[in-house]
């Protein structure tokens, strides 16, 4: 059994309490535009190609055996029908101007590099952190490594945007002593405009996770004009108060990752905006008030 990976972050600070690996899978229901980890979102292998630092050298195209690549008009192209991304193209380019995302790792390879870091975990009271795109689509490896995982009494964490059968979510509720659940927007013609997917599941899901887990944070991203307004928080609210949801962070939009989306060859949309620092202080201050846990950030 294997799952397609794209990083294993060491020391990552923001994916749960402490000192975490984050093991980051590939692939995702959602097709959210301000992914910050767009790689993340294609279930497949993707090369992820720097023209910036690619000075037309030719080495890949001389290197690659499947004839993949080609330049013409001093533009380096790509046939992915014939890519086999057998790594060779990254190996052999000076300018370390491409590179793979996507590895496929058997969970005890996952176990092992974990485990690496077990010092650090016990020390800061951290663990490890199952990311993606959304881990939860290889159910089974992911229950598996979560079963290893406490069984060497590491502290686990499952981040999911929960569009997923919720048997799911049960089984590996088990073994998961914190999820971190994202939610987009309340407003299902939004969510389905900006993500690709319907909230209804998402939402119910939270809802019937919270009656069987007590630990769940729930994360909100929010975008200026897209679902950074007092109404979604409101709505949010009125959802959250059916659970046991007692933390939640506030995650506002950055563009760090825009350089990604060039790499990979896709449009980013460069309109949104990050929420002004008062209205997120206006926003932390309404969960607040209602006896939450708020930290503006992860």
């Amino acid at each position: 059994m294997k799952a397609n990976i794209f990083n294993i972050q060491k020391f990552s600070i923001h994916d749960g309490p402490g000192i975490r690996t984050t093991v980051f899978f590939k692939g995702c229901q959602l097709k959210c535009i301000w992914c910050h980890n767009p790689e993340s979102q294609n279930f497949k292998k993707e090369i992820l190609y720097n023209k910036n630092k690619c000075t037309l050298c030719g080495n890949c195209v001389k290197t690659c055996q499947n004839n993949a690549i080609e330049i013409n008009n001093n533009f380096l192209k790509m046939n992915m029908d014939k890519c086999t991304f057998c790594g060779d193209c990254t190996v052999c380019c000076i300018n370390s101007a491409r590179q793979i995302a996507g590895k496929e790792y058997t969970v005890d390879e996952v176990m092992e590099e974990v485990l690496k870091d077990r010092v650090f975990y016990k020390n800061s009271k951290g663990g490890a952190t199952l990311s993606g795109g959304e881990p939860l689509i290889y159910a089974e490896f992911v229950e598996e490594l979560l079963m290893k995982l406490k069984k060497e009494n590491i502290h686990t964490a499952v981040d999911t945007c929960g569009c997923v059968d919720f048997k799911v979510l049960e089984r590996v509720s088990r073994y998961t002593d914190l999820f971190l659940y994202d939610l987009k927007t309340m407003d299902d013609e939004k969510h389905i405009l900006y993500t690709g997917v319907s909230n209804i599941n998402i939402i119910d899901n939270l809802i019937k996770l919270s009656e069987i887990h007590n630990n769940i944070n729930l994360r909100l991203p929010l975008i200026e004009g897209i679902n950074a307004d007092e109404d979604n928080i409101l709505g949010i609210l009125r959802l959250i108060k059916k659970t046991n949801i007692k933390k939640i962070n506030l995650l506002p939009y950055h563009d760090i990752a825009m350089h990604k989306y060039e790499k990979l060859g896709r449009e980013y949309y460069e309109y949104m905006k990050r929420p002004a620092d008062e209205k997120l202080e206006e926003f932390k201050g309404i969960f607040e008030k209602e006896g939450y846990k708020v930290k503006i950030g992860g």
